[in-house]
């Protein structure tokens, strides 16, 4: 094969910042690694030739391509003999490591400190490489705090499939051909520098499931004698205010890079609600004194009912109860109808604590109801129930029992907001405090300002303007999202969407300069929201069933550092989205909305397109993407335990437009 290489100049990409290394791998042995030095190509087409100081069975040319502040570096490697390679190489950025942000989207913010021991972060190593197919973007990011510089290495490689090992650690030989390469960031001698290659390796400790790091991978590819093998990444430099800028500047530039299309599917928004309002009916239980949906610790394999139920979170029982309720009038379905009203009423009967909070997790297998509550859990509870008074008052019915429950609701979260404006994550009946971490205190700001408008009360807006002053100085200013979910105790997708859906809220009742402020909030907390939504569409290995069936990832969102999966988590987010693309005139955010929008009806269960689940319209929720897995089926498939409670609560919402702006700005 004749290898045309053209010469550039741009980005500093010489043998003085850059590295490489072939590692060679006979089966049966340990591998052997050759550095590699670059000089100057003598064909007269190629950038360099990569030589080894020993003689090696292959030949190595890159090619630079690009101008200014982008720099494409493609690698040839042509095998003289059947070869099984690894290569890898680094490009010193010239910042000291301990002035540095590092970034990979979906997956590492910052220096991961949020997270414990047991997940990648700081606290185990200052150098870390990692898949591709673990990340939203294929891309590593290094911000100089000092400087406001940054530099960026993304892969271009249009992927393409994946392959099957028999170890999950070590060095192993792939069954047959990947897409998948890794990407990092590694301290070279005190420099921060930017590591890539192919076929994928995780340094120093690979994730393999919750909280379990376990020993590095090296992975081989075969290439036969004759064959050429090339990869292409390309290399960004800029300049940001802040560690926030840097991620939103990064997050444009990899949806200018990738482009990411919608995704075509059969199922309109009409289809996907019909489908999925079969989980409202069998899901339905009412032989307890609490009548809810079942929809927590199910088996993916029966989708049995658990006896649990759960007022928000991965439960949903009164959000799912509204959207019955409503589709029920919106179709002239009686039994949803009246089942949704049994929800409601047993909640009115039985469904508080002594205070005055909601039951909000009771199991009825073992007669356990949770003493410790949730500020999401409650605030979940809370905006559905706001959702149900107000749709009824609109069609001139009224339910003065739940105002008054409602009301004393928020006085007491009143008294719960610390002077800061935060929201303890857990607490008691008599308000002695469990968790004092404020990650989750955006998810009250959208009760807050519902009750606003709903009950007239000024109290409840100052309590949500208050909110957003922590959540300004804690959260947003300081790139900080952490601890919304309620299993994970780390950076995590939902904190940062939550904080945008707030300020977003409190954007819609607002004017003027008042308004505008909301309105940059919700902006810059939404491009780190939006950073863990996946923009291309990771390769699966034939037999792996996600592949099987056809997924495309792009569109679906990571799930935080300790659960390393995708699932359908947006609720109202792409309203945020949308909104946002008129109020700032910036088309990239609709059209990413509409990415997620096609994207997550591709898993859609109904009979002969079960997708892994048992019952129609359980939609699936542990969509296991890469080689991680919470203790059972791994990569291609889902755990064998899921929640479809909140997964469709929130493609009702998703499907459900401008509820929001609905309610606040009549």
């Amino acid at each position: 094969m004749t290898i045309l290489c053209t010469h550039a100049g741009a980005i500093d990409y010489t043998p003085q910042n850059a590295e490489a290394t072939l590692m060679l791998k006979t089966p049966g042995n340990h591998s052997v690694t050759y550095p590699l030095s670059m000089k100057k190509a003598d064909n007269g087409y190629c950038t360099y030739e990569l030589v080894s100081g020993r003689a090696i069975p292959v030949t190595v040319y890159q090619k630079l391509t690009g101008e200014g502040d982008k720099r494409q570096v493609t690698t040839f490697i042509t095998a003289l003999e059947d070869i099984y390679f690894n290569y890898n190489q680094s490009v010193r950025t010239g910042f000291r490591h301990d002035d540095c942000q590092f970034y990979m989207p979906g997956f590492w913010y910052r220096r991961n400190l949020r997270s414990p021991e047991k997940a990648p972060s700081f606290h185990t190593s200052d150098s870390w490489t990692v898949r591709e197919d673990r990340l939203s973007t294929p891309l590593t990011g290094i911000f100089n705090e000092k400087s406001g510089s940054y530099m960026t290495v993304v892969r271009l490689d249009k992927p393409v499939t994946d392959a099957l090992t028999t170890h999950k650690e070590g060095e192993v030989i792939l069954s047959g051909t990947t897409s998948i390469g890794f990407t990092g960031f590694e301290n070279k001698e005190g420099q921060a520098s930017l590591s890539f290659g192919f076929p994928y390796m995780e340094t120093p400790k690979t994730y393999i499931r919750k909280l379990t790091l376990a020993p590095s991978v090296t992975a081989f590819q075969l290439l036969k004698k004759g064959e050429t093998i090339s990869f292409t990444w390309e290399i960004h430099e800029g300049k940001g205010a802040d560690f926030s800028d840097f991620v939103s500047r990064t997050w444009e530039y990899s949806y200018d890079t990738f482009r990411p299309e919608p995704v075509a599917t059969p199922y309109t928004t009409e289809k996907m609600k019909e489908v999925i309002s079969n989980y409202f009916v069998e899901s339905f239980v009412e032989s307890n004194p609490l009548v809810y949906n079942s929809g927590v610790h199910m088996r993916t394999d029966d989708c049995a009912n658990t006896g649990v139920a759960e007022v928000g979170f991965v439960g949903r029982a009164l959000l799912n109860a509204f959207n019955a309720w409503e589709y029920g009038w919106q179709t002239n379905r009686d039994e949803l109808k009246a089942n949704a009203i049994k929800v409601f009423d047993s909640y009115l009967k039985n469904g508080f604590s002594e205070a005055g909070f909601f039951n909000e997790f009771v199991n009825y297998k073992n007669n356990f109801v949770d003493p410790v509550h949730s500020i999401r859990r409650q605030s979940e509870g809370i905006y559905a129930m706001l959702h149900f008074l107000e749709y009824e008052r609109e069609n001139g019915r009224r339910h003065p029992e739940w105002d008054q429950r409602m009301k004393k609701m928020l006085d007491m979260f009143m008294q719960l907001q610390n002077p800061d404006g935060s929201f303890p994550r857990k607490f008691k009946d008599d308000f002695s405090i469990v968790d004092r971490s404020g990650g989750s205190t955006p998810s009250a700001t959208l009760p807050l300002v519902m009750a606003y408008k709903y009950f007239k009360d000024k109290r409840y807006l100052e309590s949500a303007k208050r909110t957003a002053g922590y959540l300004e100085k804690e959260l947003i200013s300081k790139s900080d999202y952490f601890s919304s979910t309620l299993d994970a105790n780390c950076e995590d997708k939902e904190a940062s969407l939550y904080a945008a859906t707030a300020t977003y809220y409190l954007a819609l009742i607002t004017k003027g300069e008042e308004h505008r402020h909301y309105a940059d909030l919700t902006k810059k907390a939404s491009y780190f929201a939006l950073s863990w939504y996946y923009m291309w569409d990771v390769p699966f290995a034939p037999g792996q069933m996600l592949g099987d069936i056809g997924l495309q990832t792009r569109g679906w969102g990571n799930v935080s550092v300790e659960n390393n999966h995708i699932d359908v988590f947006v609720f109202e987010f792409a309203s945020v989205l949308d909104w946002l693309s008129k109020e700032y005139n910036e088309p990239r955010f609709a059209r990413f909305a509409e990415v997620i929008n096609t994207s997550m009806r591709q898993l859609l269960p109904y009979e002969g397109h079960l997708c892994g689940v048992a019952k129609t319209g359980y939609y699936p929720e542990v969509v296991q993407h890469t080689n991680w897995d919470y203790g059972r089926n791994g990569k291609g498939y889902y755990n064998d335990i899921f929640a479809p409670g909140w997964t469709v609560a929130s493609l009702w919402e998703l499907f459900s437009p401008g509820r929001a702006e609905k309610f606040l700005q009549k």
